[in-house]
């Protein structure tokens, strides 16, 4: 895990931490923050399921699907 120094700021009515380069997610990347007591846990949100839902419906469906064969099990006795 990296440590990295940084100092708060006003930035008008919020006040703002700059993440250093190394601690940087990119530009226009929405993220949540979480507190517990003097924590603050940063990471990037998630997208609503929705949208996962979405994305996952405009995949393109394949080809052709490949089927299984049967499992053959044998029946035995005493069960």
């Amino acid at each position: 895990m990296n440590a990295f120094a940084s100092r708060t700021f006003k930035s008008g009515n919020s006040e703002a931490v700059r993440l250093p380069k190394g601690a940087a997610y990119g530009t226009d990347v929405d993220v949540t923050i979480i507190r517990s007591g003097d924590v603050l846990t940063i990471y990037p949100s998630r997208p609503p399921i929705t949208e996962l839902a979405h994305r996952l419906a405009a995949l393109p469906a394949p080809a052709q699907v490949e089927l299984r064969d049967q499992d053959l099990i044998p029946e035995r006795d005493g069960l």
